[in-house]
């Protein structure tokens, strides 16, 4: 608040206060007050004025600009109430309130959202293993059965939906469900390749994996939904080509371990490439791929920053699309023995 607002809004009191001292100093004329008097009355008068409206200004000045810099540091506004005192004059008090009660009212309101969001995440959570208890009998049906591969392959992308949507609601508190442990990363893509393995032999994709004794620090079911999704996006965007290949590779550099899983795919458009790991973005790719989400990258992402990873995706349109996972090597995690 700048002192040249400040008068502006405090103009109509200014003018009266002048107006009342011509008043005043026109009843001293008349009734002859002697001009000693009359210029002690008018320094005393102003001087007072002046004291008052500087005191005015200056404790109205320090609250709203402690307000304004607390305000400018909060990601959360509506806590500011909690970071400035009280004032000590009336209409500073009464915004203090209204800012408290508004607070209030919508600390309440979003409690009562929250909870209606965790019932409804709850709800889908529940229905997702209950929709996965008849597919995976169906799934295990299909394997003892001579079953059509297309109707296989359908099913199979039903669960693989149905699992990415399972993970994109647990990832907002993956902190109450992961284990971070030592994990052996030549066993989780072992089973990812596993569950795949119907597809990469239909569409005769080449897999090469170099990981020997790489060991990481992360959750093992986190990160075998992350890889298997990497591996879904690989088979999705895969060109038609007779070389068709998957390349996999872990190895450690400094103080953590560098998983990396290379695809000579379509890969991805140059201006398409700082987007992909945004939320529902399929890019150029997506509308040559039917069923493309935007969501499998993205969830990965959001998983990778949970679990205190770093995911890379480098790419050239045409000719393949490299993701990289780092896990650094925090002895936070390690376990006590």
């Amino acid at each position: 608040m700048k002192l040249r607002d400040y008068l502006k809004d405090k103009i109509i009191i200014i003018v009266l206060v002048i107006l009342t001292y011509f008043i005043i100093l026109s009843f001293m004329i008349g009734f002859k007050i002697v001009d000693e008097f009359r210029w002690c009355f008018t320094v005393i008068y102003f001087l007072l004025f002046i004291i008052l409206f500087l005191y005015d200004y200056f404790r109205k000045y320090s609250f709203y600009k402690e307000i304004l810099s607390k305000l400018e540091l909060l990601d959360e506004k509506y806590l500011i109430c909690e970071m400035v005192g009280k004032p000590n004059f009336l209409d500073g008090e009464i915004l203090y309130q209204m800012l408290y009660e508004i607070n209030k009212s919508m600390n309440e309101n979003i409690r009562d959202y929250r909870e209606k969001i965790n019932d409804f995440k709850e709800y889908v959570e529940l229905w997702i293993h209950e929709v996965k208890i008849p597919l995976s009998a169906l799934i295990l049906y299909t394997h003892n059965k001579k079953m059509d591969k297309a109707l296989v392959k359908e099913i199979n992308k039903v669960d693989n939906y149905l699992e990415q949507i399972l993970y994109y609601i647990r990832s907002e508190n993956t902190e109450v469900d992961y284990i971070i442990k030592e994990v052996d990363l030549s066993k989780v893509i072992r089973d990812v390749m596993l569950k795949n393995k119907d597809v990469l032999l239909e569409r005769n994709i080449e897999i090469t994996s170099d990981v020997r004794d790489a060991k990481a620090l992360t959750d093992y079911k986190w990160l075998e939904f992350m890889i298997n999704q990497i591996i879904s996006n690989s088979m999705k965007y895969m060109r038609d080509i007779n070389d068709k290949k998957i390349e996999i590779k872990a190895y450690r550099e400094d103080h953590r371990i560098v998983l990396e899983i290379l695809d000579n795919g379509m890969g991805i458009p140059k201006s398409d490439l700082s987007r992909v790991l945004n939320k529902t973005f399929t890019g150029q790719n997506g509308r040559k791929v039917p069923g493309s989400t935007g969501m499998g990258l993205y969830i990965v992402s959001n998983l990778c920053k949970k679990l205190g990873h770093k995911l890379e995706v480098e790419s050239k349109e045409g000719e393949y699309t490299k993701v990289i996972i780092i896990f650094d090597n925090n002895l936070f995690y390690k376990e006590v023995k």
